[in-house]
């Protein structure tokens, strides 16, 4: 189903709705402040699975993003040092995904080759909101399109027709955008500039 939530000023009755999806297992695509994006609580090990099989990957392939309300709930997930804290305050919320050394609170089926997790805190009041409801971060991953010039999907509509019958809801928070986050490899020194996308560093 497609679940219109307004970008600016959510409807708590709507968030409530997607929240308690998340809550029961459920897969979800939401708007970020870059592209639209699968959603799933971290806690729910059958949402997790499903999100594996819509993407088409093996558990080892996978390269899922934890999202957080704020830097001290992630800080209970990563290990961020005085000088990595320093740059990601100046830098989230915002469209970055930070790879960071996870702390012993992440199942270490999210941990990749490397042990390491990208974390996000993303612009977007409807993540927000969706946050504010739940007693875990969600896990994320970015959808894509099959259209051979726009790597994402930014209208809601599209992505219904191409994921509704695979997830439970598809919110439409407005036409999404097709530049993904930058990414920043905080586990080597000098940080790494691993993907140039919509945040700018400071």
């Amino acid at each position: 189903m497609v679940l219109c939530i307004h970008p600016d000023n959510p409807n708590a009755r709507e968030v409530a709705q997607a929240a308690r999806t998340l809550r029961n297992d459920g897969v979800i695509i939401c708007p970020t402040d870059t592209v639209y994006a699968f959603m799933c609580a971290l806690s729910s090990k059958k949402a997790y699975e499903a999100l594996l099989r819509i993407k088409g990957v093996k558990e080892k392939d996978a390269n899922f993003s934890l999202i957080f309300p704020n830097l001290s709930y992630l800080s209970d997930y990563a290990k961020v040092d005085n000088q990595t804290f320093k740059v990601l305050k100046q830098n989230l919320p915002g469209a970055f995904t930070f790879i960071l050394k996870p702390s012993g609170k992440v199942p270490d089926k999210l941990r990749n080759r490397r042990k390491s997790i990208g974390v996000r805190i993303p612009n977007n009041r409807i993540v927000s909101a969706l946050l504010e409801q739940l007693d875990c971060p969600l896990l994320t991953t970015s959808t894509k399109s099959p259209d051979e010039v726009l790597e994402y999907a930014t209208d809601p509509d599209e992505l219904h027709e191409l994921y509704g019958k695979l997830v439970d809801i598809v919110i439409d928070g407005g036409t999404g955008g097709n530049t993904p986050s930058t990414v920043v490899d905080c586990t080597v020194q000098p940080y790494e500039l691993v993907r140039e996308g919509a945040g700018t560093l400071i």
